[in-house]
């Protein structure tokens, strides 16, 4: 999977979430490629979403909620993801 079809799903995913207004999604893998952990084919990710339900909350409780609509995503195509709530 190339990170566009990855950006496509993971929004989509995200925006079906009735309390997330949006989100914009950044390639930061660029940023790990020389770290011993790295895997070819998984991606580091920045999400910041704009959710004023979700900023409320408890950040691990938001955070959970995202991982878990992701739980799919996380598994085969995500080494690394980072959350901001706005």
């Amino acid at each position: 999977m190339d990170i566009n079809q990855l950006y496509k799903i993971v929004k989509k995913k995200i925006l079906e979430n009735k309390h997330i207004e949006k989100v914009e999604i950044l390639d930061k893998s660029f940023l790990h490629k020389n770290h011993s952990s790295n895997q070819a084919g998984k991606f580091h990710l920045k999400l910041i979403i704009d959710s004023s339900e979700l900023k409320k909350k408890n950040k691990v409780v938001s955070n959970k909620l995202i991982y878990k609509i992701l739980e799919e995503e996380m598994k085969l195509y995500i080494h690394s993801i980072q959350i901001v709530f706005n």
